[in-house]
């Protein structure tokens, strides 16, 4: 489960009682979070989630204690840009500015917190909107979803016209990994995966091995023949998908439906000949994937970490899909010359 996705589920709790929403809505210069983290304070002044890296958390949790109090909600600047900055008695020396927000969550959650619970589960993008500053009445402040088209706002020349500042924000669900093939190698994969809370599905022709006791934290296990496991599956067309069945038998039917599909990610476990001999019998029977999709083909998989055992492995895997999935190069970070955070 998502950090969102677990401040979503308490908010939902009927039992759970008022709480304080903190969100990290603006973000001048470096910040340890970027606009978007959240943070609740509940009824009884535990905390989920985070804002910051520990540094600014204890500051809030008194300040929601106000704002749970008082039912109002209160932004708050953290400006950490001076090398010599003794916020909370340390120097963080973040050389950032950050603006919170903090909004007293009612119990019954408002609607939008249902709303992006169900689509979260859906698996659908929701928009939301975090007005935090405004100079018009008729704009309240807080959450909410936002519009899904924009509004004519009307001016007027006898007065300035009202502002506000708005965090606007698409939540989207968990990523989608798929993994074809379910042998030991897998199970690391799939743990790592899961422990970085995205969505895992495990598809194989082999019943013994595609089982609740050996993915216990798997959303789907998917178990059909192989020239039918893709379409059985029904991936998302954002999906990454990862080809790990060590059986060239399953891996040729596999591939051949994959590469008929344009996923951001497939990656093939296995040598490089391996990966061109399966390429090579797929144009044999006259199948040959368009140049774009062959880009987006990575065999063997994963970054060159050295990695050996399969623990090792999964973690290559995933760093090369999560580097893909953010437009970065993964080289280290010392060698980039542009800010960490775009």
């Amino acid at each position: 489960m998502t950090e969102l996705a677990a401040l979503i589920t308490h908010l939902t709790d009927y039992q759970r009682g008022p709480a304080v929403l903190a969100t990290l809505v603006a973000v001048a210069g470096s910040s340890y979070r970027r606009p978007g983290a959240r943070l609740i304070v509940t009824a009884n002044g535990q905390r989920l989630g985070s804002i910051s890296g520990g540094c600014l958390e204890e500051d809030v949790l008194l300040r929601a204690r106000i704002v749970a109090a008082t039912g109002q909600a209160e932004l708050v600047t953290y400006d950490t840009s001076s090398e010599n900055d003794l916020v909370w008695g340390v120097g963080l020396g973040c050389h950032g500015i950050v603006q919170v927000f903090l909004e007293p969550i009612p119990s019954p959650a408002p609607a939008w917190v249902q709303t992006l619970a169900t689509q979260l589960a859906a698996r659908r993008p929701t928009p939301l909107a975090v007005t935090w500053r405004s100079t018009d009445p008729r704009q309240p402040l807080g959450t909410q979803l936002a519009p899904t088209e924009p509004s004519s706002a009307q001016s007027h020349a006898s007065k300035p016209a009202p502002t506000s500042e708005v965090f606007l924000e698409i939540i989207t669900p968990a990523p989608s990994l798929i993994i074809f093939g379910a042998g030991d190698d897998a199970q690391p994969l799939a743990q790592l995966a899961h422990t970085l809370s995205w969505h895992v599905t495990i598809a194989d022709p082999r019943a013994t091995f595609a089982n609740v006791a050996r993915f216990p934290t798997a959303e789907r296990l998917i178990v059909a023949p192989a020239n039918e496991l893709v379409a059985r599956v029904a991936p998302e067309p954002e999906a990454c998908v990862v080809v790990m069945t060590h059986h060239y038998v399953h891996d040729v039917p596999i591939l051949r439906s994959l590469l008929s599909y344009d996923f951001p990610y497939i990656g093939l476990l296995g040598p490089k000949k391996r990966a061109a001999r399966i390429l090579a019998d797929l144009a044999r029977d006259g199948f040959v994937p368009t140049p774009a999709r062959i880009a987006r083909f990575h065999a063997p998989i994963g970054l060159d970490l050295g990695a050996d055992a399969p623990a090792d492995v999964a973690l290559s895997i995933l760093a090369e899909i999560r580097a893909l999935r953010s437009g970065r190069d993964a080289r280290p970070l010392r060698d980039r010359t542009r800010p960490i955070h775009d």
